[in-house]
């Protein structure tokens, strides 16, 4: 039988094949934790696994306590969590226990892999100060219902804003909340701007960066004279891996996490609005601590 507590990914549902290989590849590569730890994939919609086969799965492999990571930056469990499905899951399998991380969120490890797909999209010649000065990024995340979920991105915009030399950092959302992508983009132009980056805030490929593509493209017919670019998605990559295994260890170690209703949080993941994990606790947000 299994000791060590297993981690499940559960990432976003997505028709789109390179996004359900892109987690798959990316969970593949996360290792054990140094503990040995069981790790399994589950996406709350189609493209992948369900969160009940993961538990199965996890179940049958001798897991007894298992700890959820959101493989997303969004922070509306509603649209895209664990939530209720992994309770349910859970449920199915007396004697297993499960408790809940917070999605990865505008952690500075985050941060720095939008800027370096800021640089991708400016391109590989060599450039000074000066273009970042005359550049405007547009950060385009999913878009949800519940208002404290969309100020995460207004929030994660001014982050990467600071100290990058941007001229500015908008916001815009594919769906539900405004302003839309091509509402974001007319702002961009009307605040003057020549050259703006279209930065999704998401970590892989899916329905909605597809939608977003679309709406880029049509704006950037009608307006030609506006240099828009399109970056890619963050991706898999070691920073990020590390992230994934601290939000485990936060949540195993976090005594308010009782249970995967404990993804009810719209910010934190912890019930009640407990702070655990937040900003200047003591699982900290800054890279020595990944």
């Amino acid at each position: 039988m299994t000791t060590a507590p297993a981690l499940l990914a559960v990432g976003p549902g997505t028709r789109d094949a390179s996004g359900t290989e892109a987690v798959r590849s990316f969970v593949g590569r996360l290792g054990d934790g140094g503990a040995g730890a069981p790790v399994a994939w589950a996406l709350t919609g189609p493209g992948g696994p369900s969160p009940a086969e993961a538990v199965a799965d996890l179940a049958g492999r001798g897991v007894r306590r298992l700890a959820v990571v959101p493989l997303t930056l969004d922070v509306d469990p509603g649209a895209t969590g664990p939530g209720d499905a992994v309770a349910r899951a859970v449920a199915a399998h007396p004697g297993l226990d499960a408790v809940c991380g917070r999605p990865l969120g505008a952690h500075p490890f985050v941060l720095d892999a939008l800027e370096r797909r800021v640089e991708e999209a400016l391109g590989t010649t060599t450039r000074t100060p000066g273009d970042r000065a005359d550049t405007t990024v547009l950060l385009v995340g999913r878009g949800t219902v519940e208002p404290e979920a969309n100020a995460e991105l207004h929030r994660a915009a001014r982050l990467l804003w600071e100290g990058r030399g941007f001229a500015g950092v908008e916001t815009a959302f594919v769906s539900v909340a405004a302003p839309d992508v091509t509402s974001g983009l007319e702002r961009c132009r009307a605040l003057g701007a020549r050259r703006v980056v279209v930065l999704p805030y998401f970590l892989f490929p899916e329905d909605a960066t597809d939608r977003a593509a679309l709406q880029v493209e049509g704006w950037s017919a009608v307006y030609p004279e506006t240099d828009v670019r399109l970056a890619g998605v963050l991706g898999a990559g070691a920073s990020l891996s590390g992230l994934v295994w601290q939000r485990y260890r936060e949540a195993l170690a976090c005594p308010g996490r009782a249970g995967a209703a404990c993804c009810a949080h719209p910010r934190t993941g912890a019930p009640g609005g407990a702070p655990c994990g937040e900003p200047g606790a003591d699982f900290g947000e800054g890279p020595a601590r990944a």
